[in-house]
């Protein structure tokens, strides 16, 4: 069975040691953008307040995986899925390469979302969706530490991830700024208090709340960085955080069927029976995308046993809860997911 497996999040590398653990003798090979091994995303919003955040974060190096044994294939970019010859095409230094499957699965993640009218400024401002966006927004905001300053952030979007980073920076000594459409925080996963709570901490914590905010656009002028609304405000550097869209262009390229995700059955089977998907990228008959961390864990140990006869019974989302990383809050509520 050659088995090969898009993506080194926890999705794919979870299905990929447990598909190991369970046939020995199967040819499993993960093929990956990243070039920093397996880390932990839900770290990544944390990432200014832990000076060893770069080694910390790293779960396995992509060496590590190999020993398991793990055919792994980094920093490449994949660029086809031809279904009828069952290969995925992928570049890497340059050259164009093909790698055979029987079953391929497809467990990309999700990318950020950036809203269209701030597509055309997306060099103003950083995106905190990798540990490559990571390492770039610590560089930046060490040009001012290294001059004794504390950088002024904008951040766009109070949901769960803004206001993490938000909470994170602030507790870090920057000064931040945070602009949400909505009239409360957080509002798809908190009640109403906990939206009220959790603004109260963030204020605490020095962090300048604006509510109701339509941000418009974005301009530079000299070294600031402006956020347009109602009127013009200017910052140091620019964050927007405005939620994550799956990665389905691969598999909407090769002619699957795309909904919000990649649409697959309750077998996390794809309109191709030979394609599977998971985690974030995948979207149930139900309409779900089950973006957090145990789920994903779940559906990936559920498959690699479905996939080896350990498993009969369709996948079922376990019972599970999520909790923002800010510092001081907790949510008096249960989050709504």
């Amino acid at each position: 069975m050659r088995m090969v497996i898009i993506g080194s999040g926890i999705a794919g590398v979870s299905f990929a040691e447990k598909y190991r653990s369970l046939c020995k003798d199967a040819e499993i090979t993960l093929v990956t953008k990243e070039t920093d091994g397996y880390y932990s995303r839900p770290l990544l919003s944390r990432g200014f307040s832990k000076d060893d955040i770069e080694r910390s974060i790293v779960l396995k190096t992509f060496d590590k995986l190999s020993e398991s044994p793990i055919n792994m294939i980094s920093g490449v970019e994949i660029t086809a899925i031809d279904r009828d010859k069952k290969t995925v095409a992928y570049e890497i230094n340059g050259q164009q390469k093909s790698l055979p499957y029987d079953k391929l699965i497809l467990a990309q993640g999700s990318s950020a979302f950036i809203p269209p009218p701030f597509r055309a400024s997306s060099d103003l401002f950083f995106c905190l969706n990798s540990l490559i966006d990571l390492k770039k927004m610590r560089q930046f905001r060490q040009t001012f530490l290294d001059r004794g300053l504390n950088p002024h952030w904008a951040i766009i979007g109070g949901g769960l991830i803004g206001c993490e980073v938000a909470s994170d920076l602030a507790v870090s000594g920057d000064k931040v700024t945070l602009f949400h459409a909505m009239d409360r925080l957080m509002e798809r996963q908190l009640a109403n208090e906990d939206s009220v709570l959790l603004q109260n901490v963030l204020e605490n914590t020095g962090i300048n709340v604006l509510l109701n905010q339509n941000v418009q656009k974005f301009i530079r002028q000299d070294d600031k960085f402006c956020v347009l609304t109602e009127e013009t405000s200017q910052f140091d550097g620019l964050i927007v955080s405005c939620g994550f869209k799956p990665r389905t262009e691969l598999a909407d390229a090769a002619g699957l069927d795309i909904g919000r995700g990649i649409k697959v059955n309750q077998y996390l089977q794809t309109s191709d029976e030979a394609i599977y998907a998971l985690g974030d990228v995948a979207e149930l008959p139900n309409g779900k995308l089950y973006a957090f961390i145990l789920p994903i864990r779940n559906q990936a140990n559920w498959l690699a046993g479905f996939m080896t006869g350990q498993e009969q019974s369709p996948w079922a989302a376990p019972v599970f809860s999520t909790k923002a990383k800010v510092h001081g809050f907790e949510a008096n509520h249960p989050y709504t997911l």
